[in-house]
């Protein structure tokens, strides 16, 4: 039997530049209480979390035990009354060892630290689109509902797991070579580098701004067809809701600048189809900008959209649809294309939105 207490479930962001200074390697983000089972009596205390924790490898488990962040608890004395009078309660001032044999009915508590570690997940075989690959780099095509990188609530079955089942060589790169995010439920494209090497060159080009992430969205109200915006907000935390994002006034609260241009492709009564470049790689950007322009986006209901979506969609309606750079090895120029799905297709003609995301001109960046 497993508890969960999650500490603090930080929403995915852009650029893991972003992501790491909200979340610092080592903080404790989630908390687990586990309880021996009969199946588990005599095992190896590691072995026991493993079995019971199987999202992380026991490599990872034995380095928390090492670094006390595992602790005893008090057993419940009426579990397992035939194995004692007294169910043995571990002593919780000292070092557990991951040789200990546990008992049924010990409980313990697993203090879950955030990462960079690939070793600390587990590889899990799954799907993935690979729009391109060499020696040095992948381009995955991530689907919607797919988490990208292991935190509190969704340890497992994210895109860093297929990596490390995809390419044996991952696990000896921080993050199996993932150098920005998209939310869960946006898709698109995103690079992977291979080596820690390929890795640093594509996290400066990101620092320098030398690589364009171009979205698409349905965004609800009716904009004028062609109106160009460049959106220069700063992002920070929402202090009534961790869940969420902001616009900051940086003389008074933390934050970061941000900045996403944005071109109305067609408009139809109460929606729209918009074009987003983002210049910066903020947590949730694009989604924060057009709430703060009142124009959420569809089915962001997070940011203020009204009903769950058209046609039975059940997330936001933004897709990465192209990503362009200069190639870190090579030199030459890579663009990368991804059309619509057909979720995001169908709401589109619902809508009696058109578009040709193919001849959408690169605006220059700013």
């Amino acid at each position: 039997m497993t508890d969960t207490k999650t500490a603090n479930i930080e929403p995915e962001g852009e650029d893991f530049s972003d992501f790491s200074a909200q979340n610092p390697e080592g903080a404790i983000v989630e908390e687990r209480e586990i309880e021996i089972s009969m199946s588990l009596h005599g095992k190896r205390l590691d072995v026991a979390l493993s079995e019971c924790l199987p999202e992380f490898s026991r490599s990872f488990l034995q380095q928390l035990m090492q670094e006390g962040l595992v602790l005893a608890l008090p057993a419940k004395a009426s579990l397992y009354p035939a194995l004692s009078q007294a169910p043995h309660v571990p002593q919780a001032d000292k070092a557990l060892k991951a040789s200990a044999k546990v008992k049924a009915g010990e409980r313990y508590q697993v203090r879950i630290r955030e990462t960079e570690q690939t070793q600390a997940f587990v590889a899990q075989a799954m799907p993935l689109e690979v729009v391109y690959e060499d020696e040095h780099l992948r381009v995955i095509h991530k689907p919607a509902g797919l988490v990208v990188h292991p935190a509190a609530g969704h340890w497992s079955g994210t895109l860093l797991n297929g990596l490390l089942a995809l390419d044996e060589g991952a696990k000896f790169v921080p993050r199996a070579g993932i150098v920005h995010r998209l939310d869960k439920d946006t898709s698109g494209l995103m690079v992977v580098a291979k080596t820690r090497e390929c890795m640093d060159r594509l996290i400066a080009m990101i620092t320098k701004r030398e690589m364009k992430r171009e979205y698409v969205c349905i965004a609800q109200g009716a904009w004028l067809e062609g109106q160009r915006m460049e959106i220069h907000h700063a992002i920070g935390r929402d202090t009534r809701n961790r869940l969420r994002m902001t616009v900051v006034d940086l003389s008074h609260q933390s934050g970061k600048v941000a900045h996403t241009t944005c071109v109305c492709l067609s408009t139809h009564e109460q929606f729209s189809l918009i074009y987003c470049q983002l210049h910066t790689g903020r947590t949730h950007q694009i989604r924060v900008h057009l709430s703060a322009q009142h124009h959420p986006i569809f089915g962001d209901t997070l940011y203020g959209a009204k009903g769950t979506g058209e046609g039975g969609l059940k997330r936001q309606a933004l897709h990465a649809f192209r990503l362009s750079f200069d190639h870190p090895y090579s030199g030459e120029r890579k663009v990368f294309f991804a059309d619509l799905p057909q979720d995001l297709s169908e709401v589109a003609q619902s809508l009696g939105l058109s578009y040709n995301l193919g001849s959408i001109a690169m605006p220059a960046s700013s």
